[in-house]
C-alpha cells in the first residue's frame, strides 16, 4: 500500500469519525437514537449529495478496499454483539402475547412485501427471481432489536409492560427474520461456493450448541468475570463462525450473531457485559460509522424519476402499513389496549441499522441492483425517525409514568396480558 493511500485513508477515516459523531448528537437533539445521524452521516458522504467528482476526492478508488474489509469487521462484530443481547427468556416470560404478535407482524409484511417483489422484479432485474421476491418479503419485516431497546430505554419505558412485551416480540422478530434471510442468502450463495458447502450447516449448527457452548462456560471466573486471555479467546471464535457460515455460502453475519447467541445466559451478566464493553467503543466509534459510509457510498437517489418516486412510494406504504397492522390487531387480539397496541406497532416498524445489514447482504450477492438498494434505505431511514415523535405523540411523558405506577402497585404485566 502506497504512502498516498495510506494518508487518504487516514483522512477519510477522520473524516467520517468526526461527521457521524456531530451528526449523532444533533439527532439526539431532534429526539432520534444517535445511529440514525450516523447512517445519514455515510448517505451524506456518498454520491447523492457530494457527488461522484467530491466522494471520489475523500474517498478514492486505491482506499475503498480497506474501507470495505473495515467494515466487515465491524459488521460481524455488531451482529455478535446482536447475538450476545438477544435472550429466549424474554420471549418465554410474556406467553403467546409475543410470539403471536411476532408472527403477525412478519408474515403480514412478508407476504405484503412478496407481492411487491413481484411487481419491482419487472424494473429491477434480478439473475434469482425467487430469491428477489423473498429478499424483498424479509426486508419489509425486519424489526432493528438494538435500536428498537436503545429508544425504550431513552423514553423511560424499558422497565414498562409495553416495553418487556416489544422487546420479547423483537427477538422473536430477529430470530424468524435472521433465519429467512439465511435461507434465501443459502439460495443466492451456494451456487458460488458449491452446493455440498450447505450441507455442513448441520454439523455447524450442532458443534455451536453441544461443543462451543460448554466450552463458553470456562470462560468466566469465579467472581464471573472474564477469565484471563478470554477477551482474545472470544474474538478468535467470533472470526472463525463468522468465517465458517460465510464459506459455507450463507454470510458472515450468521456466523456472528450465532457465536453470541451461544454464549451461556446463566450467571453470566458479568461476564457478557465486559465483552459487550471491551468491543464497544471501537466498533460504535470507528468500525460502524466505516459501514455506514461504505452503506452510504451505494445510495445515490439523485437521478431517480417520477418511476423511482413511485416505488419508493409503494416500498414506503408496503413496509410501514404491512409492520404496522400485523403487530397491531394481533396486539389487539391478545387484549393490549387501542393506545399501546399502537405504540408497539410503532416500536415494531424500527429497521435502523438491522435493515441495513440485510440490504448489504442483498447488493453484495447481486438479489437488488443499486438503484433498489438505494430506495430501500430510504426506508429504513423514514421507518426509524418516524418511531420517536409518534411514540412522544401516543405515549406523552405524563402516560408513561402513570402507567409505570400503575404497574408497580399491582406487580407486574395487567392480567388481560396474562396467559
Amino acid at each position: 500500500m502506497k504512502a498516498q493511500h495510506i494518508t487518504e485513508l487516514l483522512v477519510g477515516l477522520a473524516a467520517v469519525v468526526l461527521l457521524a459523531r456531530l451528526l449523532g448528537a444533533l439527532a439526539r437533539r431532534f429526539d432520534q437514537p444517535a445511529v440514525m445521524g450516523e447512517v445519514l452521516a455515510g448517505i451524506l458522504l456518498g454520491p447523492t449529495l457530494c457527488g461522484d467528482v467530491v466522494t471520489g476526492h475523500l474517498f478514492p478508488a486505491g482506499t475503498r478496499p480497506q474501507l470495505t474489509a473495515l467494515a466487515t469487521v465491524g459488521v460481524a462484530v455488531f451482529m455478535f454483539t446482536v447475538g450476545l443481547e438477544w435472550d429466549v427468556a424474554k420471549a418465554k416470560g410474556s406467553g403467546g402475547f409475543a410470539v403471536s404478535v411476532s408472527l403477525s407482524s412478519i408474515l403480514l409484511p412478508f407476504g405484503l412485501g412478496s407481492a411487491l417483489g413481484l411487481y419491482l422484479l419487472r424494473q429491477h432485474h434480478s439473475p434469482n427471481s425467487t430469491a428477489f421476491i423473498l429478499f424483498m418479503g424479509i426486508s419489509m419485516s425486519i424489526t432493528a432489536f438494538p435500536v428498537l431497546a436503545r429508544i425504550l430505554t431513552e423514553r423511560g419505558l424499558e422497565h414498562t409492560t409495553l416495553g418487556t412485551l416489544a422487546l420479547a416480540c423483537a427477538s422473536i422478530d430477529d430470530v424468524l427474520a435472521w433465519s429467512v434471510l439465511a435461507g434465501v442468502t443459502a439460495l443466492s450463495g451456494a451456487a458460488e461456493t458449491g452446493q455440498w458447502h450447505i450441507l455442513l450447516i448441520v454439523p455447524y449448527l450442532l458443534g455451536m450448541l453441544f461443543v462451543v457452548r460448554p466450552l463458553l462456560r470456562r470462560l468466566r471466573t469465579r467472581s464471573g468475570a472474564l477469565a484471563p486471555a478470554g477477551f482474545a479467546y472470544v474474538l478468535t471464535g467470533l472470526l472463525l463462525s463468522a468465517a465458517a457460515t460465510e464459506w459455507a455460502g450463507l454470510h458472515f453475519i450468521f456466523g456472528a450473531f450465532l457465536f453470541g447467541a451461544v454464549i451461556p445466559r446463566e450467571q453470566t451478566a458479568q461476564l457478557r457485559a465486559q465483552i459487550h464493553d471491551q468491543l464497544g467503543n471501537l466498533v460504535q466509534t470507528l468500525l460502524m460509522p466505516v459501514f455506514f459510509l461504505t452503506a452510504g457510498l451505494n445510495v445515490d437517489v439523485s437521478g431517480i424519476g417520477l418511476g423511482g418516486l413511485r416505488d419508493l412510494g409503494l416500498i414506503l406504504l408496503v413496509a410501514i402499513g404491512g409492520k404496522f397492522a400485523g403487530a397491531f390487531l394481533a396486539a389487539r387480539g391478545n387484549g393490549m389496549p387501542a393506545r399501546q397496541s399502537a405504540a408497539l406497532a410503532t416500536l415494531m416498524n424500527t429497521r435502523g441499522l438491522t435493515e441495513l445489514i440485510a440490504l448489504s447482504v442483498g447488493l453484495s450477492l447481486g438479489i437488488i441492483d443499486r438503484e433498489l438498494y438505494s430506495l430501500m434505505v430510504i426506508m429504513a431511514v423514514v421507518t426509524t425517525t418516524m418511531a420517536g415523535p409518534l411514540l412522544r405523540w401516543l405515549l406523552p411523558r405524563r402516560l408513561v409514568e402513570a402507567e409505570a405506577a400503575r404497574e408497580s402497585a399491582s406487580g407486574g404485566v395487567p392480567a388481560g396480558l396474562r396467559e
